[in-house]
């Protein structure tokens, strides 16, 4: 099997990371790279990362935030295949094994991911229908909402060359705007197999301190507009779903006495109509 660089950013999560690390080191497969970007964490992180010697390797960043730590461990991975794990998640241990079987059963897939348990404030929740994940070219279902964990995805190494890495730029869906640019180029499959167990709900979760995650998906649906590398169809899918979100964002911004910019992203789309 081809070597597997598996990247997990951290930040001030050691109370998590160990198990997430040992999540790792327990795979059935074992050709695999573990490297360990700490974002500049001022917790036991970096007492606990000591313990695991020459197991895995650690990169040290200033506090950038999750998009520069995952794109730090990538340009450091020697794999030819990208794994990401979020410090407060954890992988079941045939989790490397059925994604590294299925690029060998596929050899046109570039990117797949597996089903996932939820896990919200110590719960087991099921997902709701609208996070159903779906196989194959998956643009339009990207569109409304993230529909692909970083921590389930398996991605071939030249996706990056082609797409590019995560923009720093985006303080939140910084994954969202991710999957747009690959799934507009790539189809994404699904291993149908739960095994991730993804576990949130906890008070420092970045989904949690950014409510208005709408203004970051609007960000990515204008970008992706903008790029030039959609198809008619999905230039009218991502335009579709940019005025849905701008309706409602919008609005929000005219009930909250936000009018200027309420008024702003209301017309946003207008810009993206030439050429329909």
């Amino acid at each position: 099997m081809e070597l597997v660089s598996v990247i997990i950013p951290t930040y001030n999560r050691a109370v998590y990371l160990k198990e997430a690390i040992e999540s790792v080191l327990n795979q059935t497969c074992k050709q695999f790279e573990l490297i360990v970007v700490d974002d500049g964490s001022t917790d036991t992180t970096g007492d606990l990362l000591q313990q695991y010697g020459t197991g895995l390797s650690v990169l040290h960043t200033g506090h950038r935030g999750p998009s520069a730590a995952r794109n730090c461990g990538i340009v450091a991975a020697r794999g030819d295949y990208i794994a990401f794990l979020d410090s407060d998640d954890v992988w079941l241990p045939d989790k490397l094994r059925a994604q590294m079987l299925f690029f060998q059963d596929h050899p046109e897939a570039r990117v797949c991911q597996t089903e996932e348990i939820w896990i919200r404030s110590g719960v087991r929740v099921n997902p709701m229908k609208k996070h159903k994940k779906y196989s194959g070219w998956i643009f339009e279902q990207c569109l409304p909402l993230c529909m692909v964990s970083p921590s389930s995805v398996m991605i071939e190494r030249s996706v990056f060359s082609s797409v590019g890495l995560f923009d720093e730029t985006f303080l939140a869906c910084e994954d969202y705007e991710l999957w747009l640019r690959i799934a507009a180029r790539y189809p994404i499959y699904l291993i149908e197999t739960p095994l991730i167990i993804k576990r949130g709900g906890h008070v420092d979760q970045q989904s949690r301190l950014i409510p208005t995650l709408d203004q970051y998906r609007i960000r990515a649906l204008c970008k992706i507009l903008e790029s030039g590398i959609l198809q008619h169809e999905q230039h009218q899918q991502a335009l579709c779903e940019l005025k849905k979100k701008c309706l409602i964002y919008g609005s929000g911004c005219l009930k909250r006495g936000r009018k200027d910019e309420g008024e702003r992203i209301l017309k946003l789309p207008e810009s993206y109509l030439t050429g329909c």
